[in-house]
């Protein structure tokens, strides 16, 4: 049998979803990249192995999970910093008193680079769910070869039978690994508050009004925003904050010198996000954080900041704030 007449052009037309599947899987955007990228130059440097028995699509995901697979050989799982409150926790006098390195952690991922397009609402819906940090951070509790047959079978919607080709396995071995990866999953998966719909008004208003007392740095509005037993955390440091109060002691604290800051707003993992740029002392602005925002009921019920500013290079965002 000859090879399969395939385009670098075809190839490029896979990166998307091949992108949020690999996030899936590894729970970081920069080594999601990588592992794309890579599965791209085994796929190229291939092709001419590539004899057409299974789709180009099939066959780039196999490629892709096992790029995936020897990232996951160490058995590293990566975290939230709620993952970590039990024994983590500080008051905020001392929130920047720990940290870790960015490996350990979760890292956002904006939903245009990784959610394909679509115009069925429903479909639209379960694809921001399935890459929520509470979703994703609940996969990393599943061994490798569980994270991918859950994602294929419940995510991506592939048929046992195909799932059970791509890992060189039986279909009674996937079914059995999806009953244990959803067993792992619904005692590890929290609750990660309502569904975020850019067209709901209310959740839009909730927003404008979030934004607007953070640039303003008007405290006594941004706490009226939150849940009462709101929570919010800052990778790479074991902070966690819960309630307004600690919110509250700890933006007029410790996080005062973001007064002033500008933001843009994006979409964030499934849910409403802003880029942080931070004023200088010279008198401009510097990248300095992406957020991811919960909402729950018509208020702010979790604020998750991710400090590495290589981010917005990776996300596409620019060294100084929009116009």
């Amino acid at each position: 049998m000859t090879a399969v007449a395939t385009t670098e052009l075809d190839l490029e037309g896979h990166r998307r979803e091949l992108t949020g599947y690999c996030y899936r899987m590894l729970g970081s955007a920069f080594d999601a990249e990588d592992a794309v990228q890579e599965t791209m130059v085994r796929a190229w440097r291939s092709l001419d192995k590539f004899e057409g028995r299974s789709s180009l699509r099939s066959w780039l995901y196999r490629i892709a999970t096992n790029v995936c697979m020897d990232l996951l050989g160490a058995g590293q799982r990566r975290a939230r910093p709620m993952d970590l409150s039990a024994t983590s926790w500080q008051p905020s006098v001392d929130s920047l008193a720990a940290q870790r390195a960015n490996e350990a952690w979760m890292e956002p991922m904006t939903d245009d680079r990784i959610l394909p397009p679509s115009a069925d609402p429903a479909e639209v819906a379960a694809g921001r769910e399935s890459i929520r940090l509470a979703f994703v951070a609940a996969l990393q509790y599943l061994p490798p070869r569980q994270r991918a047959v859950l994602v294929l079978r419940e995510v991506l919607r592939w048929r046992a039978a195909e799932v059970a080709e791509l890992l060189d396995t039986t279909v009674a071995s996937v079914n059995s690994a999806l009953q244990r990866a959803r067993a792992t999953l619904a005692e590890a998966q929290g609750d990660s508050g309502d569904a975020y719909d850019p067209l709901d008004a209310a959740q839009q208003e909730l927003l404008d009004k979030y934004v607007a007392a953070f640039e303003a740095y008007d405290m006594d509005a941004f706490v009226s925003l939150l849940r009462e037993d709101a929570t919010q955390s800052m990778p790479p440091y074991e902070m966690w904050l819960q309630g307004r109060d600690d919110i509250r002691a700890w933006m007029l604290g410790p996080g005062s010198k973001c007064r002033g800051s500008r933001t843009l707003r994006l979409s964030v993992n499934g849910s409403p996000g802003l880029a942080q740029w931070r004023p200088t002392p010279e008198g401009g602005f510097a990248p300095w954080a992406i957020y991811a925002l919960d909402m729950y009921d018509g208020q702010v019920s979790n604020i998750s900041a991710f400090l590495d500013t290589r981010l917005f290079a990776l996300l596409g965002l620019p060294e100084t704030p929009p116009e």
